[in-house]
Formats: C-alpha cells, sequence, structure tokens
C-alpha cells in the first residue's frame, strides 16, 4: 500500500537531522541512507530508539530481516507512534461450544495474554483470520497455562484442532525436529528479532558470529535453541559457547548484571519487557545486530484428519487480512499497547 508518497521531500528530509523530530513529522516516507539502522532513524524520529519496532513493522512489506539491513535508496515509512485506548475488534464467530477449537495459552505477552487487551496480538490475528478466511466458522479458543502439555499430548494427538503461537525451527536443516516431524505449521503470522541483550558497560561487539564464540550465554530451560545452531553456527552442538539454563528469564537477567554470563539472546518484546520489570536501564542494552529471526505460527498435527484443510483456512484468512489492512491496524495497536506500558515503568 502506498502510504503518504505525495509529501514533500522537505518532510521526509527533516529525518536527517541530529536532533528528534517526534510525532509532528511522522505518517512520511523517508530514503534511507548510508549508516542508518532502525534503531538510529527511531531515535531521530521519536526520540526514543527502543521505539524502532513501530517503523520495522511498518515496513515488512520490504522484505527486511532485521535492525541493521537496511538498503541505501530505500524508502521507509514513518508511521505515527499509535494510541493504546483503541478497544479490540469485536469476535462475532467466537463461540464457547464451537466443534473447531484452537488451544492457547497465557503469561506470553504482548502475543497471548488473559490481561492483554484483545488477549494478546496474535489472539486478536487469529480472531480476524478466522472473520477473513472463506467460508468463515464459528470457533472457540482454550486457554491451557501448562505450556509443556501443549504439543505432547494435546495437539499430537488432535484433542485440540490447532495451537498458537509457535515458533518453527528450520525444518529443512532438521526435519527431525520434534516440531518438524509432527506438526504443520501455518505461513508466518508475526516475525520478531531474536536480540542479544548485553551490560551496557561490557564494551560488547557483535559484527560477526565469530565475536560470540568463546562467549557464555543464558537461555532458560525448555526454551528453543535451534537458532543457536542454525546456518551453520553449530555453537550449542560443537561446544563453540557456554549455554546457561536456569529455569526463568528473570534468572538470566540477573546473572548477566552480575557479569557471570556475557549476553541473553532473547525475542525483543521479552528481552524489553524484563529490562523495564527489573529496573535494568541504563545497565541492560540489546546490540543493534541480530541474532536471528524468529516467525510466530498456528500449528496442526500431521495427525489431524483435516489439518491441511484448516491451515488452508488459516493462510487465506491471513493473506485478507493483510490485503484489508486489519493486519497491520492490530499490529500497530498493539505496538502502541506494547510502548505505553513500557514507558509506565
Amino acid at each position: 500500500m502506498m502510504r503518504a508518497r505525495s509529501l514533500l521531500a522537505g518532510l521526509a528530509l527533516a529525518l536527517t537531522t541530529a536532533a528528534p523530530i517526534h510525532a509532528q513529522s511522522c505518517d512520511i516516507t523517508y530514503t534511507v541512507r548510508e549508516g542508518d539502522s532502525f534503531f538510529s532513524i527511531a531515535e531521530r524520529a521519536y526520540g526514543d530508539l527502543e521505539k524502532w519496532t513501530l517503523i520495522y513493522y511498518a515496513n515488512q512489506a520490504l522484505g527486511l530481516t532485521g535492525p541493521l539491513t537496511l538498503p541505501v535508496g530505500a524508502d521507509l515509512y514513518i508511521p505515527c507512534e499509535p494510541g493504546a485506548e483503541a478497544k479490540p475488534d469485536a469476535t462475532p464467530l467466537k463461540s464457547a461450544d464451537a466443534e473447531l477449537r484452537f488451544l492457547t495459552g497465557s503469561n506470553y505477552p504482548p502475543f497471548t495474554d488473559k490481561n492483554w487487551p484483545g488477549e494478546g496480538l496474535i489472539t486478536e490475528l487469529v480472531n480476524a483470520i478466522m472473520e477473513e478466511t472463506p467460508n468463515p466458522v464459528p470457533y472457540a479458543v482454550d486457554w491451557q497455562d501448562d505450556w509443556s502439555q501443549h504439543l505432547f499430548p494435546l495437539l499430537d494427538e488432535a484433542k485440540y484442532d490447532m495451537g498458537f503461537p509457535w515458533l518453527r525451527p528450520d525444518c529443512a536443516a532438521d526435519p527431525a525436529n520434534e516440531r518438524c516431524a509432527n506438526f504443520h505449521f501455518s505461513d508466518p503470522l508475526f516475525e520478531m528479532p531474536i536480540q542479544l541483550f548485553v551490560r551496557a558497560d561490557a564494551g560488547f561487539s557483535f559484527d560477526s558470529d565469530a565475536d560470540i564464540e568463546g562467549k557464555t550465554l543464558c537461555r532458560p530451560k525448555g526454551y528453543y535453541t535451534h537458532d543457536l545452531d542454525a546456518g551453520g553456527r553449530n555453537w550449542v552442538k560443537e561446544g563453540k559457547i557456554t549455554l546457561v539454563r536456569p529455569d526463568t528469564p528473570d534468572e538470566c537477567f540477573t546473572l548477566l548484571v552480575a557479569g557471570e554470563v556475557d549476553g541473553v539472546p532473547e525475542n525483543l518484546f521479552l528481552g524489553a519487557d524484563k529490562i523495564g520489570a527489573m529496573g535494568l536501564r541504563g545497565q541492560v542494552k540489546p546490540m543493534e545486530r541480530p541474532l536471528s529471526t524468529e516467525t510466530l505460527h498456528v500449528i496442526v498435527s500431521k495427525k489431524h484428519w483435516r489439518g491441511t484443510t484448516f491451515l488452508y483456512r488459516i493462510n487465506a484468512g491471513l493473506a485478507k487480512a493483510k490485503e484489508s489492512g486489519r493486519y497491520d491496524e492490530i499490529v500497530a495497536r498493539h505496538l502502541g499497547v506494547f510502548m505505553e506500558q513500557l514507558q509506565k515503568r
């Protein structure tokens, strides 16, 4: 979709000044210059580099893969900061006694959480997808907060029809992975960069994978590790790094501040949330270079006799929601909620 392409070039050039330009110069197009990153552009646009995700997610159609992948000359849309007061979409097809049942769990903000507006970004996207899909049918969303039960046995045995949101490993490189071997994945619902969070005073550089070798990283027990071995890294498989596995993300960040680990690889939302919740502003920062990019999906068991039909519904509805602009509206609204909550801490 062409957005604000007819605005005067002078408005776009305002972003090249060193001073913040804030919201009065948003809703414009900016042409990327040498040395730009989402971080630096956000700092000039909003006066806050932590708001780089607003620009990142507003430009997904460009196929960019991280905060540093900005080709010189590319046109970026600079959105205004979204308000967080908008109400979630209505869910007329949602019914507690529907035959088609989704399974999700709470405590995963901003993606799925019973206490988050609209019960989470991904929950709202699934609601929109089910309304936009061909021949919409009633559906139910059931909540089970013990995530360890979701894949096996509940979804694997088709006790629920579909589950969300789940990361998709690199199934081409690791087809034996239990998720790849047992489940079908929808098209990506949402893409999230995985950032390496480090101590602000550590003098840590991450220009290439070689900079990570020999370091000690922390990721909680039960969390995925496929990105640490992907693309020939083999950091874990070949012992190129030391991986510490405490019980919770909080423990990882505590170890980081104490100097017992060098970095915490985590999705940008959880990392930013922990920095705010644990009072670590100024002590911990994300590296600009992303460690990896992960995608969230709806999944269905390969044993489910209607699995491929269900995924067709999801993929068709997702495409329609993106085409209509409803997808962008939901994502922007939830980013607004997330930013607002961070600022309150």
